[in-house]
């Protein structure tokens, strides 16, 4: 099985930490490739940074079995939903699913402010809303964030002490790497979004499973695209 895990940013130091995040939890015979986007922004704060990432995300789902898209704000996933021959996770997606398994309620610490309403929007999308006790922002901007340790444990050490939440969803793929360590220490369980999605990609392959493709999830119709998006026409 190879499962094909997509860094939608561009910052090739944000796939090395999801790719072992990945790596740490796929089972023996799962191989995972991270890729980097070719095209893009450098990192994924905004409306704008989202919209733009999309084709980057499109221009990978292909030749794996299963794919995780490894961004809080999970871009392009119903667009690749349709492309795909296999099933398609993304982060945010599978770690409040996870947190909803965990216990009533769970807070997401994410970077920036001005991104907490993707967040919510996402938790309503997902049916969690009212799982989701608070959205919580450290205001350090995803390139910094490997940094910034400090303070995303106290971010998660105020929620877990004033959310009366069971559980605390790290809201960016570049803290990946620090879920181990926070639910040890905050005494919670700390949710990384690439290893929980990692393993219901996997999971839903052994089962045999894709998405269905039998109305919105169709492939796209045919038609010619222009400009820069010419490449990304869609063949009959």
């Amino acid at each position: 099985m190879l499962i094909k895990v997509v860094n939608p940013n561009t910052s090739p130091d944000m796939t090395a930490v999801i790719e072992q995040a990945a790596l740490d939890v796929a089972a023996p015979g799962t191989t995972v490739k991270a890729v980097t986007s070719r095209m893009g922004p450098a990192s994924i704060e905004s409306h704008y940074d989202e919209a733009l990432s999309v084709p980057g995300v499109l221009a990978e789902i292909t030749g794996a079995d299963g794919y995780v898209i490894a961004c809080f704000g999970d871009p392009g996933l119903d667009a690749a939903r349709e492309l795909a021959d296999g099933p398609v996770v993304g982060i945010a997606e599978a770690a409040m699913h996870a947190a909803s398994f965990l216990g009533r309620g769970f807070t997401v610490v994410t970077t920036l402010a001005r991104t907490a309403g993707r967040a919510w929007d996402l938790a309503d999308r997902y049916g969690l809303a009212r799982q989701c006790r608070r959205v919580r922002a450290c205001e350090v901007p995803v390139l910094e964030v490997a940094l910034a340790e400090k303070a995303v444990t106290e971010e998660c050490r105020t929620a877990a002490a004033q959310d009366g939440c069971d559980a605390i969803v790290l809201g960016c793929a570049g803290m990946a790497d620090l879920a181990a360590r926070l639910t040890v220490e905050i005494g919670l369980p700390v949710i990384d979004g690439v290893a929980a999605a990692t393993l219901q990609v996997q999971s839903l392959v052994t089962m045999g499973l894709r998405t269905g493709s039998r109305h919105e999830y169709a492939p796209p119709p045919p038609k010619p695209y222009t400009g820069r998006l010419a490449d990304f026409a869609v063949q009959p």
